[in-house]
Protein backbone atom coordinates (compact mmCIF):
# COMPACT_ATOMS: atom_id res chain seq x y z
CA UNK A 1 0.00 0.00 0.00
CA UNK A 2 0.94 3.45 -0.05
CA UNK A 3 1.07 5.92 2.64
CA UNK A 4 -0.95 5.69 5.81
CA UNK A 5 -2.84 8.51 6.83
CA UNK A 6 -5.87 10.33 9.29
CA UNK A 7 -8.39 12.77 9.04
CA UNK A 8 -7.18 15.74 10.47
CA UNK A 9 -10.83 15.89 12.31
CA UNK A 10 -9.37 12.91 14.74
CA UNK A 11 -7.70 15.76 15.83
CA UNK A 12 -8.76 19.52 15.17
CA UNK A 13 -12.40 21.36 14.30
CA UNK A 14 -10.32 22.65 11.45
CA UNK A 15 -11.08 26.28 12.24
CA UNK A 16 -8.06 27.60 13.09
CA UNK A 17 -4.68 28.16 11.61
CA UNK A 18 -3.00 26.41 15.06
CA UNK A 19 -5.24 23.71 14.94
CA UNK A 20 -3.93 22.74 11.65
CA UNK A 21 -1.01 22.96 12.29
CA UNK A 22 -1.14 20.89 15.42
CA UNK A 23 -3.11 18.55 13.38
CA UNK A 24 0.04 17.97 11.67
CA UNK A 25 2.18 17.24 14.32
CA UNK A 26 0.46 14.64 15.97
CA UNK A 27 -0.13 12.84 12.84
CA UNK A 28 3.35 12.91 11.87
CA UNK A 29 3.73 12.01 16.09
CA UNK A 30 1.95 8.80 15.32
CA UNK A 31 4.18 7.61 12.51
CA UNK A 32 1.40 8.67 9.97
CA UNK A 33 2.31 10.08 6.65
CA UNK A 34 -0.78 11.75 5.12
CA UNK A 35 -3.12 13.97 6.69
CA UNK A 36 -6.25 14.77 5.05
CA UNK A 37 -7.84 17.97 5.64
CA UNK A 38 -11.00 19.10 4.85
CA UNK A 39 -11.88 22.14 2.13
CA UNK A 40 -9.24 25.06 3.16
CA UNK A 41 -10.78 28.66 2.57
CA UNK A 42 -7.52 30.44 1.22
CA UNK A 43 -8.79 33.42 2.68
CA UNK A 44 -8.81 31.89 5.96
CA UNK A 45 -5.71 29.78 6.50
CA UNK A 46 -1.77 30.59 5.48
CA UNK A 47 -1.42 27.80 3.02
CA UNK A 48 2.43 28.08 2.13
CA UNK A 49 2.53 28.12 6.09
CA UNK A 50 0.91 25.01 6.31
CA UNK A 51 3.04 23.78 3.36
CA UNK A 52 6.15 24.43 4.71
CA UNK A 53 5.06 22.72 8.23
CA UNK A 54 4.15 19.15 6.13
CA UNK A 55 6.82 19.25 4.27
CA UNK A 56 9.13 19.74 7.03
CA UNK A 57 7.05 16.35 9.01
CA UNK A 58 7.58 14.64 5.71
CA UNK A 59 3.48 14.73 6.02
CA UNK A 60 1.44 14.62 2.71
CA UNK A 61 -2.12 16.32 2.27
CA UNK A 62 -5.13 15.79 0.76
CA UNK A 63 -8.26 17.36 0.91
CA UNK A 64 -11.73 16.38 0.82
CA UNK A 65 -14.70 18.19 0.65
CA UNK A 66 -18.39 18.05 -0.53
CA UNK A 67 -20.51 20.33 -2.59
CA UNK A 68 -23.76 22.99 -1.17
CA UNK A 69 -26.67 22.41 -2.10
CA UNK A 70 -26.40 25.81 -3.99
CA UNK A 71 -23.41 24.66 -5.72
CA UNK A 72 -24.70 21.58 -6.46
CA UNK A 73 -23.25 20.14 -10.04
CA UNK A 74 -26.02 17.73 -10.27
CA UNK A 75 -28.33 20.24 -10.18
CA UNK A 76 -30.60 21.40 -13.35
CA UNK A 77 -30.01 25.38 -12.28
CA UNK A 78 -27.95 26.50 -14.20
CA UNK A 79 -26.19 28.83 -11.54
CA UNK A 80 -25.91 26.49 -9.19
CA UNK A 81 -23.98 23.88 -12.03
CA UNK A 82 -21.94 27.05 -12.77
CA UNK A 83 -21.05 27.91 -9.32
CA UNK A 84 -20.14 24.32 -8.32
CA UNK A 85 -17.34 24.36 -11.46
CA UNK A 86 -15.98 27.48 -9.60
CA UNK A 87 -15.94 26.06 -5.92
CA UNK A 88 -14.09 22.42 -7.39
CA UNK A 89 -11.59 24.46 -9.85
CA UNK A 90 -10.92 27.12 -6.79
CA UNK A 91 -10.43 23.97 -4.40
CA UNK A 92 -7.80 22.30 -6.89
CA UNK A 93 -5.88 24.90 -6.55
CA UNK A 94 -5.85 25.24 -3.02
CA UNK A 95 -4.54 21.51 -3.13
CA UNK A 96 -2.06 22.77 -5.47
CA UNK A 97 -1.26 25.89 -3.14
CA UNK A 98 -1.15 23.71 -0.02
CA UNK A 99 1.39 21.66 -1.67
CA UNK A 100 -1.17 18.93 -1.18
CA UNK A 101 -1.73 15.50 -3.83
CA UNK A 102 -5.44 14.81 -4.10
CA UNK A 103 -8.81 16.14 -4.00
CA UNK A 104 -11.27 14.19 -3.13
CA UNK A 105 -14.78 13.73 -1.52
CA UNK A 106 -18.11 14.61 -2.21
CA UNK A 107 -17.53 16.60 -5.77
CA UNK A 108 -20.32 15.82 -8.14
CA UNK A 109 -22.99 16.79 -5.98
CA UNK A 110 -24.17 18.30 -2.87
CA UNK A 111 -23.32 16.63 0.57
CA UNK A 112 -26.63 16.25 1.59
CA UNK A 113 -29.58 13.88 2.36
CA UNK A 114 -31.64 14.38 -1.63
CA UNK A 115 -35.94 14.44 -1.56
CA UNK A 116 -35.63 13.85 -5.37
CA UNK A 117 -34.40 11.07 -7.60
CA UNK A 118 -31.14 12.18 -9.69
CA UNK A 119 -32.32 13.15 -13.11
CA UNK A 120 -30.82 12.25 -16.38
CA UNK A 121 -30.10 16.19 -16.77
CA UNK A 122 -28.36 16.62 -13.59
CA UNK A 123 -26.27 13.34 -14.18
CA UNK A 124 -25.07 14.55 -17.72
CA UNK A 125 -24.06 18.50 -15.90
CA UNK A 126 -22.40 16.63 -12.99
CA UNK A 127 -20.20 14.20 -15.63
CA UNK A 128 -19.43 17.51 -17.51
CA UNK A 129 -18.49 19.38 -14.35
CA UNK A 130 -15.91 16.61 -13.19
CA UNK A 131 -14.63 15.99 -16.76
CA UNK A 132 -14.12 19.97 -16.65
CA UNK A 133 -12.11 19.80 -13.13
CA UNK A 134 -10.39 16.58 -14.35
CA UNK A 135 -8.33 18.65 -16.70
CA UNK A 136 -7.67 21.82 -14.21
CA UNK A 137 -6.47 19.04 -11.43
CA UNK A 138 -4.29 16.83 -14.45
CA UNK A 139 -2.72 20.86 -14.95
CA UNK A 140 -2.24 21.34 -11.27
CA UNK A 141 -0.80 17.91 -10.94
CA UNK A 142 -3.63 16.80 -8.58
CA UNK A 143 -5.18 13.66 -8.30
CA UNK A 144 -9.17 13.74 -8.81
CA UNK A 145 -11.22 10.97 -6.67
CA UNK A 146 -14.42 10.80 -6.22
CA UNK A 147 -15.95 9.42 -2.84
CA UNK A 148 -19.00 6.54 -2.92
CA UNK A 149 -21.26 7.48 -0.50
CA UNK A 150 -24.59 6.37 1.39
CA UNK A 151 -27.55 7.03 0.40
CA UNK A 152 -28.27 9.63 2.62
CA UNK A 153 -25.60 11.56 1.86
CA UNK A 154 -25.86 11.82 -1.94
CA UNK A 155 -28.23 10.50 -4.65
CA UNK A 156 -25.84 9.97 -7.51
CA UNK A 157 -23.01 7.41 -6.77
CA UNK A 158 -24.04 4.84 -3.54
CA UNK A 159 -21.89 1.77 -4.89
CA UNK A 160 -18.53 1.33 -6.89
CA UNK A 161 -20.80 0.21 -9.92
CA UNK A 162 -22.46 3.71 -10.14
CA UNK A 163 -19.30 5.19 -9.32
CA UNK A 164 -17.06 3.51 -12.66
CA UNK A 165 -20.33 3.83 -14.65
CA UNK A 166 -19.52 8.14 -14.21
CA UNK A 167 -16.01 8.08 -14.73
CA UNK A 168 -16.34 5.97 -18.02
CA UNK A 169 -18.88 8.76 -19.07
CA UNK A 170 -16.39 11.46 -18.35
CA UNK A 171 -14.38 9.90 -20.58
CA UNK A 172 -11.42 11.20 -18.57
CA UNK A 173 -8.50 8.88 -17.24
CA UNK A 174 -7.64 11.12 -14.51
CA UNK A 175 -10.57 10.61 -12.28
CA UNK A 176 -10.79 7.63 -9.72
CA UNK A 177 -12.85 6.47 -7.50
CA UNK A 178 -12.62 7.00 -3.95
CA UNK A 179 -14.22 4.21 -1.68
CA UNK A 180 -14.87 4.33 1.83
CA UNK A 181 -15.30 1.17 4.50
CA UNK A 182 -18.12 3.01 6.56
CA UNK A 183 -20.31 3.92 3.00
CA UNK A 184 -19.57 0.48 1.49
CA UNK A 185 -20.63 -1.64 4.64
CA UNK A 186 -23.97 0.07 3.94
CA UNK A 187 -24.56 -0.07 -0.15
CA UNK A 188 -22.31 -2.82 -1.21
CA UNK A 189 -23.42 -6.54 -1.43
CA UNK A 190 -19.99 -7.24 -1.17
CA UNK A 191 -17.41 -4.76 -0.29
CA UNK A 192 -14.53 -7.09 -0.99
CA UNK A 193 -15.98 -7.74 -4.23
CA UNK A 194 -16.68 -3.99 -4.99
CA UNK A 195 -13.18 -3.36 -4.41
CA UNK A 196 -12.08 -5.94 -7.15
CA UNK A 197 -14.66 -4.47 -9.17
CA UNK A 198 -12.82 -0.92 -8.98
CA UNK A 199 -9.39 -2.55 -9.54
CA UNK A 200 -7.17 -0.02 -10.90
CA UNK A 201 -9.74 2.75 -11.12
CA UNK A 202 -10.07 2.62 -6.98
CA UNK A 203 -8.01 6.21 -6.31
CA UNK A 204 -8.29 6.59 -2.75
CA UNK A 205 -9.22 4.51 0.34
CA UNK A 206 -10.73 5.37 3.59
CA UNK A 207 -10.70 2.96 7.07
CA UNK A 208 -13.35 3.30 8.84
CA UNK A 209 -15.55 1.34 11.28
CA UNK A 210 -19.49 1.05 11.08
CA UNK A 211 -20.05 3.29 13.60
CA UNK A 212 -17.20 5.48 13.28
CA UNK A 213 -15.25 4.64 16.72
CA UNK A 214 -12.39 2.04 17.09
CA UNK A 215 -11.80 -0.28 14.12
CA UNK A 216 -12.56 -3.80 15.28
CA UNK A 217 -15.39 -2.58 17.28
CA UNK A 218 -18.08 -2.54 14.55
CA UNK A 219 -19.15 -4.76 11.61
CA UNK A 220 -16.91 -4.27 8.93
CA UNK A 221 -15.34 -7.39 7.36
CA UNK A 222 -11.50 -6.13 7.45
CA UNK A 223 -10.16 -9.39 6.53
CA UNK A 224 -11.89 -9.66 3.41
CA UNK A 225 -11.28 -6.39 2.82
CA UNK A 226 -7.09 -6.05 3.05
CA UNK A 227 -7.58 -9.42 0.80
CA UNK A 228 -9.61 -7.61 -1.59
CA UNK A 229 -6.78 -4.82 -1.45
CA UNK A 230 -4.01 -7.16 -2.10
CA UNK A 231 -5.97 -8.91 -5.01
CA UNK A 232 -6.26 -5.87 -7.21
CA UNK A 233 -2.51 -4.46 -6.04
CA UNK A 234 -3.57 -1.67 -4.05
CA UNK A 235 -0.37 0.98 -4.39
CA UNK A 236 -2.10 4.01 -2.90
CA UNK A 237 -2.78 6.10 0.38
CA UNK A 238 -5.23 3.96 2.76
CA UNK A 239 -6.54 6.90 5.59
CA UNK A 240 -8.28 6.08 9.21
CA UNK A 241 -11.34 8.36 9.41
CA UNK A 242 -13.34 8.49 12.29
CA UNK A 243 -15.43 11.33 13.74
CA UNK A 244 -16.92 12.16 17.58
CA UNK A 245 -18.31 14.99 19.19
CA UNK A 246 -15.16 15.48 21.17
CA UNK A 247 -13.76 17.09 17.90
CA UNK A 248 -16.63 19.06 16.17
CA UNK A 249 -16.65 20.56 12.61
CA UNK A 250 -20.38 22.05 12.63
CA UNK A 251 -21.50 21.52 8.80
CA UNK A 252 -19.53 17.97 8.53
CA UNK A 253 -21.18 16.90 12.07
CA UNK A 254 -24.73 18.06 10.79
CA UNK A 255 -23.79 16.12 7.18
CA UNK A 256 -23.13 12.95 8.55
CA UNK A 257 -24.98 12.94 12.03
CA UNK A 258 -22.52 12.87 14.57
CA UNK A 259 -24.53 12.87 17.39
CA UNK A 260 -22.34 11.36 20.23
CA UNK A 261 -19.45 10.65 21.66
CA UNK A 262 -17.49 7.26 20.06
CA UNK A 263 -14.27 7.95 21.93
CA UNK A 264 -13.24 11.19 23.74
CA UNK A 265 -9.64 11.15 23.40
CA UNK A 266 -7.63 11.00 20.38
CA UNK A 267 -4.19 10.01 20.96
CA UNK A 268 -5.30 6.60 22.07
CA UNK A 269 -7.67 6.36 18.99
CA UNK A 270 -4.96 6.96 16.75
CA UNK A 271 -2.42 4.88 18.16
CA UNK A 272 -4.69 1.88 17.84
CA UNK A 273 -5.68 2.96 14.32
CA UNK A 274 -2.65 2.62 13.02
CA UNK A 275 -1.62 -0.50 14.75
CA UNK A 276 -5.02 -2.27 13.46
CA UNK A 277 -4.86 -1.36 10.14
CA UNK A 278 -0.95 -2.65 9.82
CA UNK A 279 -1.98 -6.14 11.89
CA UNK A 280 -4.87 -6.51 9.06
CA UNK A 281 -2.43 -5.19 6.62
CA UNK A 282 0.58 -8.17 7.33
CA UNK A 283 -2.38 -11.06 7.94
CA UNK A 284 -3.26 -10.68 4.64
CA UNK A 285 -0.27 -10.79 3.24
CA UNK A 286 0.44 -13.96 5.11
CA UNK A 287 -2.65 -15.41 3.92
CA UNK A 288 -1.79 -14.82 0.50
CA UNK A 289 1.55 -16.14 1.27
CA UNK A 290 0.67 -19.45 2.63
CA UNK A 291 -2.24 -19.86 0.15
CA UNK A 292 0.15 -19.29 -2.68
CA UNK A 293 2.47 -22.09 -1.78
CA UNK A 294 2.23 -25.50 -4.01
Amino acid sequence: MGRLGIHSFVWTGGQTQDGLERALEKSAEHGYRTIEFAYLRPELFDLDRLAQKAQALDVEIGVTMGLPRDKDVSSTDPDAVKAGKQMLADAVHAVRDIGGNKLGGILYSAHTKYDRQPTPEGWKNSIDAIAETAEIAQAANVDLVLEVVNRFETNLLNTTAQGLKFIEDTGSDHVRLHLDTFHMNIEEANPAGAIRLAGDKLGYFHIGESNRGYLGDGTIPFDRVFDALLDIDYQRDIVFESFSTAVVDESLSLACAIWRDTWTDNDPLAAHAKEFIELKMAEAERRRATNSRP
